[in-house]
């Protein structure tokens, strides 16, 4: 069975069982000691051009985000499509939502950026939320189509409400069977992570 999932614009064939995503880097911010976000309105932001899978992948990662005490919000369910790549636009209705908090998600190509040094999210666009929401929309990977089994994936944790960024990891996946399964396991491991630094208990 064909799955396509994406972040950026990533389209696959499942193959196999899926593994566990690879952690190849992640960063914690210094003057971060613990995330609590219990709660509070964090919300799901999956960066594609592509507004189905947008949709799906909003809403998986929102159902993982519930399960661990926050109030998970889909940004395409608060940010119209027309407003959705205007960081100036799209800000302000995360401010009526009241939103605290956003995990991102985005492909990237190993290619282009250098994905696997922590070095980039404390420079150029990363360490604000807002600088990065027009350069991830702006630099959205578009992996070619065909039987491609391995996803690299940045996912990134934002306190809105201080504009900075708070945690960031890249991962690799191989052979993901279904969007769902994919985001499960791709959050299961962040928190692994997260918890690995001491950031969630």
């Amino acid at each position: 069975m064909r799955q396509v999932w994406t972040v950026g614009l990533v389209v696959f064939t499942a193959v196999s069982v899926m593994a566990a995503p690879k952690f190849l880097s992640v960063w914690k911010s210094p003057d971060v000691s613990r995330l609590n976000f219990a709660g509070k309105k964090v919300a799901a932001l999956v960066i594609t051009d592509d507004q189905p899978l947008q949709m799906s992948g909003e809403e998986a990662l929102v159902r993982e985000l519930n399960e661990r005490g926050v109030s998970g919000l889909a940004t395409y369910r608060i940010v119209p499509r027309e407003e959705l790549k205007s960081a100036e636009r799209a800000k302000g209705f995360f401010e009526r939502a009241s939103v605290e908090g956003v995990v991102a998600l985005r492909a990237v190509s190993r290619d282009k950026e250098q994905v696997d040094s922590p070095v980039v999210w404390v420079s150029g666009y990363y360490p604000s939320f807002w600088g990065y929401y027009g350069y991830g929309w702006s630099s959205a990977y578009v992996r070619p189509t065909g039987t491609t089994t391995t996803i690299v994936v940045e996912t990134l944790v934002y306190n809105v409400t201080t504009d900075k960024l708070i945690w960031a990891a890249t991962s690799e996946t191989r052979d993901p069977k279904t969007l769902q399964d994919f985001v499960k396991e791709l959050v299961k491991g962040a928190v692994g992570e997260m918890k690995k630094m001491k950031l969630v208990g």
